[in-house]
């Protein structure tokens, strides 16, 4: 069955209920297990803003990183900056595998850059999509189609 270019892009617009440990949060006895917020994947567009905005500001990424993926409770950039180290490594880390992205972090600006750009022209032309319904797509959904195409290929 082929998927429609909908079906492809309706993966970034999923939220993800994730779990906080309570030896990440300072209020532990209070929130007991169940302290929870919400995200939502990054697509290969905000990959590429976060990239620009921050050039090789590791921190800085980080906290665009979640910005981004971060849609309950909303947070401010400033108030992202001052989450404690470990808590926001934790989110990086799951916003990472909700994104598809299971590289080291030092991997992520390779990413977003050539071979990313190449990926997202390749699946436009065989598929047909338009750039802007390719930057709308998840890393995992990129490297799934990109896996498909191989496939498809080998096959011939």
């Amino acid at each position: 069955m082929m998927l429609s270019a909908e079906q492809m892009l309706s993966g970034a617009r999923l939220t993800h209920e994730t779990t906080i440990p309570s030896s990440l949060l300072a209020e532990e006895s209070e929130l007991g297990e169940g302290a929870v917020v919400v995200l939502r994947p990054l697509t290969v567009q905000d990959l590429q803003r976060i990239d620009k905005a921050a050039h090789d500001d590791e921190t800085l990424s980080a906290g665009l990183m979640i910005q981004q993926a971060l849609v309950e409770p909303e947070l401010s950039l400033e108030q992202i900056l001052q989450l404690p180290a470990g808590l926001a490594r934790f989110l990086v880390e799951r916003i990472n595998t909700l994104s598809g992205i299971d590289t080291p972090r030092d991997a992520l600006v390779e990413l977003v850059q050539t071979p990313l750009a190449r990926a997202c022209f390749i699946l436009a032309r065989e598929f047909g999509w338009t750039p802007e319904e390719v930057s709308g797509m998840t890393i995992g959904q990129i490297l799934l189609y990109l896996e498909m195409l191989g496939e498809e290929r080998e096959a011939v």
